[in-house]
C-alpha cells in the first residue's frame, strides 16, 4: 500500500524527547513515519478539476483493509512517539483525575411531581439519570443507569431525554457508535420496564400531551440531514410512523421543539440566515400553521406562554429584538407583531426564557454573556460579575412560575458554579460549585481582558489566564485556542486541565476572533464566507500581539482548536508557520472545496451559507485559497497532534488523514507529525469520563513538551 523510508522527524523527536523528558522509556529506536501512497483522482467541479492523490483513503463504508491499514499503521506510529512524553502524561492524568470529584449530584431541577438530576459515582464513567418524588427528602428513582447502557459497548453518548407529560414515560436517544445516528428507546418509570418501541435514525424529539404519541426528526441516511418529521405511538411499529413534515430544500436543518406553555409543538426549519416555525396544538395536533414565511436573511425564534408568543427576532435588527404575537392574532405577519425590547447595536441577544411576571434575556456585550430579567411592568435589571471575563448562561429552568432563575457562571479561573437570583430581590444565593478534591486555590491564578489590535483595525477581544507572578518579560509559553465559525461564540469558561498548563509557566489566550457572535452579527459575517480569512488573520494578530506585549516567548507558542477550530489553527500554520512551536488541530475541518462539492457528504448543503457555495466561481476560489489541504506547502512546520475519529459525522475521518499524509510528503521540517484516530469514536472523542481525561492528557503532555512547559509545578 505505501513506500516505507525513514523520515527526518522520528530520528530528531526521539532525541528532543530524551533531552525534555530525561526518561529512558525515551529511547528508542527511530521509527519511521508511514508513508500514504498517491494514487491519482480528479476532483471535478464547474471550475476545472483538481489533483488529490489521496482521494482513496475516502471509505464511507469504513471497511477498506488499504485504509484501516494505513490508520493503524498512523496509530502505532503516534503510540510510539508518545512513548516519549508518556511519564508526562501520566503525571498530568493523575493532576486531572485528582480535581475530578468521583462521586457527586447535580442540582435537582423540579418539574411538576418530581425533582430531577444527574449523579456520577466513584469508579463509573456515565452518570445515573435519577428523580425524586415531591421533595428533596424522597427516595431516589433511578430512571437511567448509562453506565448499565454502555456496558460492553466501545462508545456511548445519550443524546438527551423527554419525560411524557403524565411524568410515567421516558424517551431517550443513544447512539453507540459515534455517528449522531440515534436510536430513540423508551421506558415505563412506573414499572421499570423498558417498551419494545424503537426509532432508528433519530435525532429531535418531543412528547404530545395524549402520553403516547412521539413527534421526532429523522436524519437522511446518506447526509444525515435531519430533514423529516413523524409521528410514533407507542405499541406500533416504526414502519407504521407518518409523515408530518419534509424538507425539500437541502440548505435547511429541521427540529421540533415544544413551548414553554405546553400548548404548541413547532417543527423549526433553519440555517445560518434563515428560519421558519411551523406549530399544532399539543393537545389535538393537526395541521401545522406556519409562524412566519421564511425569508432570505430572516432569522427568528419563538416561544409561548400566559397567552402570547414571544419572538426574537433580526427584522431590521442585526443584533435582535424582542416582539410579541397575541394568542388571538392571525398567524403569516410579521407586521403585526409588537416590539417589546428593541434593538441595541451594542447589545446582542442570544435567547431568551419566558417566566410568569417576567422574562430571562440571555445577552453578550463586548463579548460577555450576562442575564437581564425584564418584568412585565417594563423594570429590567441585570446580573453582573466582578470578574472581567467569565460566562454566564442561563440554568435549567424548567417550570416557568417560580420567585427565583437559575443560572451558570464560571470564569478561565472560577470553577463551574450554580446560582439563583431572586427576581424580585436581586439576592444571589450559591447553589453549588464544582469540587476539585486535589485542591485548588483561585487566589493563585488572574484573569484579564485585552484587545489585540487586527492588521484592518478593528480590536480584537483576548480572555487570558495565568499563575499569578507571571513576569512578563517574553519568557512565558502560550497556548492559544479560537474557534471563529458558525457565529458560535467561545466563552471563557472552566477547564480544570488549564491549571496544570498554568502551573508549568504557561499562559492561556482565547481569542475572540471574527466568525463568532461574541460582538455581535457584524462579527459572524465579518468572519464567514468571503471574509473567511479574517478569522486566520485575527488569531495570527492576536499571537504578535502578545508576543510583543511580552506574554509569551515567540518561540514557545502553541495554536490549539477543534473542529472548525481545527480548520482555524490548520489555516494558520499554512500561513504563518514559524510563530508557532506546536499545534493540536483536533477533528479538524481540512479539505473544504472538495467536501463542499459533494452533497452526498452529511451535512455539506446545510453549510453553503457558512463557507459558500463552490458553484459560485468567487466561491471556489475563495474557498480554494485558504482551504489547508489545498495549500500545503513546500516549507517547515511547527510540531502538529492531530485527532480524527473514524465514525466522525461532523468531519470525516479521511480529512485530517489526507492532510496528515501531505503534511508528511511536503514539509521540510524534523518536527513531529501525529496522526491519531479513534477508532470507535465520532466527533468528540472517546466517551466516558476517565477515557477523555486518559486523551486529553496524552494531548497536553504532547504540548506541553514541545514548549518546554514540563517543570513539575509548585504550590
Amino acid at each position: 500500500m505505501r513506500d516505507i523510508k525513514m523520515l527526518p522527524e522520528a530520528a530528531a523527536f526521539a532525541v528532543l524527547s530524551m533531552l525534555a523528558i530525561g526518561s529512558a522509556e525515551a529511547a528508542v529506536a527511530p521509527l519511521a513515519p508511514p508513508v500514504a501512497a498517491k494514487r491519482l483522482h480528479q476532483v471535478v467541479s464547474p471550475h476545472g478539476a483538481r489533483t488529490d492523490e489521496y482521494y482513496w483513503m475516502r471509505d464511507d463504508q469504513r471497511s477498506n483493509p488499504d485504509v484501516l491499514k494505513h490508520l493503524a499503521a498512523e496509530n502505532a506510529y503516534t503510540q510510539r512517539i508518545l512513548a516519549g512524553t508518556k511519564p508526562l502524561a501520566e503525571k498530568l492524568y493523575g493532576e486531572f483525575l485528582g480535581r475530578l470529584k468521583q462521586d457527586e449530584d447535580t442540582v435537582p431541577s423540579r418539574l411538576k411531581a418530581h425533582w430531577y438530576y444527574s449523579r456520577v459515582v466513584t469508579g463509573k464513567e456515565y452518570a445515573i439519570k435519577m428523580r425524586r418524588k415531591g421533595g428533596l427528602g424522597a427516595p431516589n428513582q433511578i430512571m437511567l443507569d448509562l453506565n448499565e447502557r454502555a456496558a460492553h459497548k466501545p462508545y456511548y453518548n445519550l443524546g438527551g431525554t423527554e419525560i411524557s407529560e403524565d411524568e410515567k414515560l421516558l424517551a431517550f436517544a443513544e447512539d453507540t457508535v459515534g455517528r449522531r445516528q440515534y436510536v430513540l428507546r423508551f421506558k415505563n418509570l412506573e414499572t421499570g420496564i423498558e417498551l419494545p418501541d424503537s426509532i432508528e435514525n433519530a435525532s429531535a424529539f418531543v412528547w404530545a400531551n395524549d402520553n403516547e404519541t412521539v413527534f421526532y426528526v429523522e436524519k437522511d441516511p446518506v447526509t444525515l440531514l435531519p430533514v423529516r418529521v413523524k409521528t410514533h405511538v407507542l405499541g406500533t411499529s416504526q414502519a407504521d410512523d407518518k409523515l408530518v413534515y419534509e424538507e425539500q430544500d437541502t440548505t435547511y436543518a429541521v427540529g421540533v421543539v415544544r413551548s414553554r406553555s405546553n400548548k404548541f409543538i413547532c417543527i423549526t426549519v433553519g440555517k445560518t440566515d434563515s428560519s421558519e416555525y411551523r406549530c399544532t396544538s399539543a393537545d389535538q395536533p393537526g395541521d401545522f400553521k406556519v409562524f412566519a414565511p421564511r425569508l432570505a436573511g430572516h432569522d427568528y425564534s419563538i416561544d409561548h406562554l400566559n397567552g402570547r408568543w414571544v419572538v426574537e427576532t433580526n427584522w431590521n435588527a442585526p443584533n435582535s429584538r424582542l416582539m410579541t404575537l397575541a394568542d388571538d392574532a392571525p398567524l403569516g405577519d410579521r407586521h403585526r407583531w409588537t416590539e417589546l425590547v428593541p434593538h441595541d447595536p451594542n447589545v446582542v441577544i442570544r435567547g431568551f426564557s419566558l417566566f410568569n411576571g417576567f422574562i430571562a434575556i440571555q445577552e453578550r456585550a463586548q463579548a460577555l454573556t450576562r442575564i437581564r430579567l425584564l418584568h412585565d411592568d417594563g423594570q429590567s435589571n441585570l446580573i453582573e460579575s466582578d470578574e472581567p471575563a467569565f460566562a454566564m448562561d442561563l440554568d435549567e429552568n424548567p417550570e416557568p412560575d417560580v420567585a427565583t432563575v437559575r443560572y451558570t457562571y464560571a470564569s478561565l479561573v472560577t470553577p463551574d458554579s450554580v446560582y439563583e437570583v431572586n427576581v424580585k430581590t436581586g439576592e444571589r444565593r450559591l447553589l453549588k460549585q464544582m469540587k476539585l478534591p486535589s485542591g485548588y486555590d483561585k487566589s493563585k491564578y488572574a484573569t484579564e481582558r485585552v484587545w489585540a489590535p487586527a492588521r484592518d483595525g478593528t480590536v480584537i477581544p483576548v480572555t487570558l489566564a495565568y499563575r499569578r507572578g507571571l513576569r512578563r518579560d517574553g519568557t512565558a509559553p502560550l497556548i492559544q485556542g479560537g474557534y471563529g465559525a458558525y457565529g458560535s461564540s467561545r466563552d471563557a469558561s472552566f477547564n480544570s486541565e488549564l491549571i496544570s498548563a498554568m502551573d508549568r509557566g504557561a499562559v492561556y489566550a482565547l481569542a475572540h476572533i471574527r466568525g463568532g457572535f461574541e460582538m455581535g452579527r457584524s462579527w459572524y459575517d465579518g468572519g464567514r464566507l468571503l471574509k473567511k480569512k479574517n478569522s486566520f488573520t485575527d488569531f495570527i494578530d492576536v499571537t504578535r500581539f502578545l508576543v510583543r506585549e511580552r506574554y509569551a516567548d515567540k518561540r514557545r507558542v502553541a495554536a490549539v482548536g477543534r473542529s472548525a477550530g481545527g480548520l482555524l489553527v490548520a489555516a494558520v500554520a499554512n500561513m504563518a508557520p514559524s510563530e508557532y512551536r506546536v499545534v493540536h488541530a483536533g477533528v479538524p475541518f481540512v479539505d473544504v472545496v472538495t467536501t463542499m462539492l459533494d452533497e452526498s457528504i452529511p451535512l455539506t448543503t446545510g453549510e453553503y451559507d457558512e463557507w459558500g457555495d463552490p458553484r459560485d466561481r468567487t466561491l471556489h476560489d475563495y474557498m480554494l485559497s485558504y482551504s489547508p489541504y489545498d495549500n500545503v506547502k513546500r516549507q517547515a512546520y511547527p510540531a502538529m497532534l492531530v485527532t480524527a475519529g473514524l465514525w466522525d459525522s461532523q468531519v470525516q475521518y479521511y480529512e485530517p488523514a489526507k492532510w496528515v499524509a501531505r503534511l508528511r510528503a511536503r514539509k521540510t521540517d524534523s518536527n513531529p507529525l501525529v496522526l491519531r484516530t479513534e477508532m470507535q469514536a465520532g466527533h468528540g472523542g472517546n466517551s466516558g469520563r476517565f477515557r477523555e481525561l486518559r486523551d486529553a492528557a496524552d494531548e497536553w503532555a504532547f504540548i506541553l513538551n514541545q514548549l518546554g512547559a514540563t517543570k513539575e509545578p509548585s504550590h
